[in-house]
């Protein structure tokens, strides 16, 4: 617990919705759920197109980036995600994470999750309840941590 607790003072997410997606209280709720839980919010809202979201990564110093998309439309701008990282410097230790409705129509979560990390997200939640997306970024950052801490530890 002291890990997670520690990992989450400070950290900085920029979080919004992707590409022409208007589903305001779902972002709304994310952005409460993420500031009950410690972290610091830029909430870039609806209708956002990935330049805005890189752009406030780089300008808040942000350690996660969380795009949402309830619409299904996510996938056709998300293809752009790692041609897109690869402009900025200093990202390479951007937690990326996509959640939501991830296709238009159906698809199970089998086949839609290799598709996401293969454009570069590390955290991927298609159709998962917010607590549970949020306990998964939770962990991922739990993990990292410990990782990181092993390297410095093998390092000495």
């Amino acid at each position: 617990m002291y890990i997670q607790v520690r990992a989450l003072k400070n950290m900085k997410v920029v979080t919004g919705v992707v590409g022409n997606d208007i589903h305001v209280v779902a972002n709304r709720l994310l952005e409460l759920s993420l500031d009950a839980r410690g972290y610091e919010v830029f909430n870039l809202g609806v209708n956002t197109y990935l330049e805005e979201f890189f752009d406030a990564v780089v300008e808040t110093g942000a350690d996660v980036l969380m795009i949402s998309s309830l619409n299904g439309e996510a996938e056709g701008w998300s293809r752009e995600v790692q041609l897109l990282k690869a402009k900025y410097k200093h990202l390479d230790n951007l937690i990326m994470m996509i959640g939501g409705n991830l296709v238009v129509g159906t698809g199970s979560a089998e086949d839609i999750i290799p598709k996401y990390k293969n454009y570069g997200f590390d955290i991927v939640c298609h159709q998962v309840d917010l607590n549970t997306g949020l306990d998964q970024l939770e962990a991922f950052i739990e993990e990292r941590v410990v990782n990181d801490s092993d390297i410095k530890e093998s390092n000495k």
